[in-house]
């Protein structure tokens, strides 16, 4: 299951489950039962798609809202704890939810050890590195900033799944994606004005977390496409090799915290136990239901939210260009994904003749 968000995690399995529906079969010597079955369907069905639907859009949009304000979070922590803390406490606290579910559910961790050494170089590119990047960046730019910058991600996959992955091949319409895409990217910065206003250091950092993510992907890929292993078996393991290298890395450029401030504390908690760890259930279950084009739909929603809640809670300033280069990023995005629709087969017209 592929992301670009603010909590990816890996998973061989990428299979998912049909959807099944139930319908009266009616005989054909029994139009009387048939009409009654017709109409009972008709009468119970309707509501029950309706209160399908509904289910799937409301959890959506608490992805979506979830995510979005995972970079307000980061925000909020950082202003507490150093970003390296802050980045510990929200892989601790969403691997400590999927284990939970874990135990619940009764299933078990990956044995082999040659997944948990793949899982150890996703967990890296996918947790680790690109969570503590963005943690940095946001102590000199924006949340609104970095929202933005995390749609770049699949910008980056596009450019490189072209080199590594050889069933990607691009297209006119994906080249042309990605060319606008980083126009887009561009016109957020304010190239035109030499990227004054705007920390270099930060920004880079923002899109190299972007940029782990796609990392992060083609070799989850190429390494872990056969595993028969669950997504919540595989992303706790994930989770919990982010956790321990962080545990190791955190003491050795940081000092303990002296105080443990509230605010900053929920926000961290918050960060990890909705923002990475709710929301990879709530996006598993939305792949299985509504398959996996629909889900990553979300990723455009969450710069569009980590906007409105920068400017509306933080107070960040916002110009002209930001919104503008953010719909162009989102728009090159949405083309890097499209896939040309298949050709449908030539029927040849009823009575006609061939020479």
């Amino acid at each position: 299951m592929s992301t670009a968000t603010g909590a990816p995690t890996a998973s061989a399995d990428t299979t998912t489950s049909p959807a099944t529906t139930a319908g009266p079969t009616a005989d054909g010597d029994a139009a009387t039962t048939a009409a009654t079955s017709l109409r009972t369907a008709t009468a119970t069905a309707a509501p029950t798609a309706r209160g399908r639907a509904r289910g799937w859009q409301l959890r959506f949009a608490l992805l979506s809202l979830v995510w979005g304000f995972s970079f307000l979070f980061i925000k909020v922590g950082t202003q507490g704890f150093a970003p390296l803390q802050v980045t510990l406490g929200r892989v601790a606290f969403g691997a400590l939810v999927l284990l939970a579910v874990l135990a619940v559910k009764r299933e078990r961790l990956p044995r082999s050890a040659r997944t948990w050494a793949h899982l150890t170089v996703a967990a890296f590119f996918l947790n680790a590195l690109p969570f503590s990047l963005f943690a940095y960046a946001e102590l000199t730019i924006s949340s609104t900033l970095a929202g933005i910058c995390n749609a770049t991600s699949p910008l980056w996959g596009m450019a490189l799944s072209v080199v590594a992955l050889s069933e990607d091949r691009p297209t006119r319409r994906r080249v042309a994606g990605l060319g606008l895409g980083f126009l887009g990217v561009l016109t957020v910065l304010g190239a035109w004005q030499g990227f004054t206003g705007t920390d270099s250091t930060g920004t880079v950092m923002a899109l190299g977390a972007s940029l782990c993510y796609a990392i992060g992907w083609i070799y989850v890929r190429r390494t872990l496409a056969g595993v028969q292993h669950s997504h919540l078996s595989m992303s706790s393991a994930q989770l919990l090799l982010a956790t321990v290298q962080l545990a190791v890395v955190t003491p050795l450029f940081t000092t303990a915290p002296t105080s443990y401030p509230v605010i900053p504390l929920l926000a961290v908690f918050a960060l990890g136990a909705l923002g990475t760890g709710l929301a990879f259930l709530i996006q598993y279950g939305l792949v299985a239901e509504i398959g996996p084009t629909t889900a990553q739909m979300v990723t455009y929603f969450i710069p569009v939210i980590a906007t409105a809640a920068g400017v509306a809670l933080l107070h960040e300033q916002l110009s002209w260009n930001t919104p503008v280069g953010a719909l162009i990023v989102l728009a090159g995005a949405a083309l890097t994904q499209s896939r040309p629709r298949p050709s449908r087969p030539t029927i040849p017209r009823t009575g006609s003749t061939t020479d």
